[in-house]
């Protein structure tokens, strides 16, 4: 898959999930958006998880901890060249370490990124407990 095929099937959810690092606790309208994108896209609630933990979070987790990490808002334009270059290399034994590091990876995130979970089943009408 090349740059631009990564950008056309995967930028609009990569950028309406990327708040889920930000410093703050994403807002109803925020979650409200992320869900609405979600909605739109034709993927299981597990390969939800494996583009949280694979393709996004070996390159957001880095804002979290950098001392100038960007706490705000993100760049989208930079923040897509990042996530674009990441998952161009993300095969073989980059692939398989990064699920070995996913629960590190996502652990400043998993509260949120559950909560995200639980309105998607929600607006999918589908029980939390099945």
């Amino acid at each position: 898959m090349n740059a631009q095929a990564l950008v056309d099937e995967r930028g609009e959810l990569w950028l309406a999930l990327a708040p889920l690092w930000l410093e703050r606790e994403p807002s109803e309208s925020d979650f409200a958006h992320m869900v609405e994108v979600i909605q739109r896209q034709d993927l299981t609630l597990r390969e939800l998880e494996w583009i949280f933990r694979l393709e996004l979070a070996p390159v957001l987790v880095r804002n979290q901890v950098s001392i100038a990490g960007q706490w705000r808002n993100f760049d989208d334009y930079r923040l897509m060249q990042q996530l674009v270059a990441h998952n161009l290399r993300l095969k073989g034994w980059r692939r398989k370490t990064w699920a070995l590091f996913s629960g590190l990876t996502t652990m400043m995130t998993r509260h949120r990124w559950n909560e995200l979970m639980m309105r998607v089943m929600m607006a999918r009408g589908e029980s939390p407990h099945t």
